[in-house]
């Protein structure tokens, strides 16, 4: 599957799954931005990415990551 920064979801998904025992809201841009572009299957340019764009994606992920506590 071909990721994309458009794929904020997606990616929160695969990040949770990758990292999933820590809490997103503790992770700097700096560093999400790296792991997101190093996840297999991103397929975009590195400098497209945005603070919203990270924004988005942390949300998602910090949503996949409540539901798995709540499990």
């Amino acid at each position: 599957m071909r990721l994309t920064w458009d794929d904020s979801e997606e990616i929160g998904v695969a990040l949770s799954e990758k990292y999933t025992d820590l809490d997103p809201l503790t992770v700097r841009f700096t560093d999400l931005h790296r792991w997101v572009t190093e996840l297999p299957g991103f397929d975009d340019e590195p400098k497209r990415s945005s603070e919203g764009i990270l924004e988005a994606i942390q949300m998602a992920w910090l949503e996949e990551y409540q539901d798995r506590g709540s499990t």
